[in-house]
């Protein structure tokens, strides 16, 4: 079996393992590198950005050299190396975990129960839930599940095509950096600075690939490629813009406004002005979208692995 058809094999069985069994419970991979990346910090801390560029290398690098080891080891064995590759597609994806996330808030917010839906909020988004009502609660989480489609799933399979398990763990463990510590507080925001760069370099084709495919898979095509055109240079990331105003646009709605996190009151640009305001439906909408992208990522990127392998073959036997 080649090894562009392991990655094919090993990640489409990651990604059904995840729609199955979602993230575990406990003893989750990435759980145990953000404990690490915790205890790295807490050696390392200084309010500088080339300390927190040290953390950053020492974090993601040993994460990527550990997958690679793990990945050199099983290479005798096709078997062994589609598990490995399952496995750890698995560990980094988060597509089940992030829809059931979204529709128990949704489902609270359907009920009236604005105290649950407050509750649970922080395990999707930052927001501060009290400043919200139950539309901008919605709101949260369609933006929440839009940007977190590339995050948690489709730049990691972009990643993952690209470099294989080392790709997966690294994609991973840039992000769960970024979120850990590239966050503009006062005790971050020099220290961060190297994680929320790379988490940015790294997010950037997951981002325009999860873009073109909510287009693709949404209902309003021209509207989705309208949005991310118009809109997303006003978004404050160069990722989370294309993604958030590409899914605004697909889904017919408004996204963006003014926004509170810890106590920082942002006043975010409107994407898709056009569209109607966020309800609790569209939330069970934005999961849906969320998920055909996931799986049309998968077919992307294994396509890619596989042309590019081919067209390497070609130009070796020439």
């Amino acid at each position: 079996m080649r090894a562009d058809r392991v990655f094919a094999y090993g990640a489409a069985a990651g990604l059904l393992g995840d729609l199955l069994l979602g993230d575990p419970r406990r003893g989750h991979p990435v759980a145990a590198f953000g404990r690490a990346a915790g205890a790295v910090e807490r050696v390392l801390w200084r309010d500088h950005r080339g300390w927190g560029a040290l953390h950053t290398a020492v974090c993601v690098g040993g994460a990527v050299s550990l997958a690679a080891v793990a990945d050199r080891s099983v290479r005798t064995s096709r078997i062994a190396s589609l598990a490995l590759t399952a496995a750890a597609t698995w560990s980094v994806v988060g597509g089940t975990s992030l829809g059931r996330e979204a529709r128990a808030i949704g489902g609270a917010l359907a009920a009236g129960d604005i105290e649950v839906a407050r509750e649970r909020l922080p395990h999707l988004c930052g927001r501060d839930p009290q400043a919200l009502d139950a539309d901008g609660i919605a709101r949260a989480v369609v933006e929440s599940v839009a940007e977190n489609t590339s995050d948690a799933v489709v730049g990691a399979l972009v990643w993952g095509a690209a470099a294989g398990v080392p790709g997966l763990v690294g994609f991973r463990a840039v992000n769960t950096l970024d979120a850990m510590v590239g966050h503009r507080s006062a005790k971050y925001r020099r220290y961060g600075w190297a994680s929320a760069r790379l988490d940015d370099v790294a997010g950037w084709p997951g981002a325009r690939l999860t873009a073109v495919l909510a287009a693709v898979a949404g209902s309003d095509p021209r509207g989705a490629v309208r949005a991310w055109r118009v809109d997303a240079v006003k978004h404050p990331s160069p990722n989370a813009g294309p993604v958030e105003a590409s899914f605004a646009g697909a889904l017919g709605v408004r996204l963006g406004g003014t926004l509170s996190y810890a106590g920082r009151v942002e006043h975010r640009p409107v994407l898709n002005g056009g569209g109607r305001a966020v309800e609790v439906g569209d939330i069970e909408r934005a999961v849906r979208l969320s998920r055909r992208v996931g799986w049309l990522a998968l077919g992307v990127s294994v396509a890619g692995r596989l042309l590019v392998n081919g067209l390497r073959a070609k130009g070796r036997t020439s």
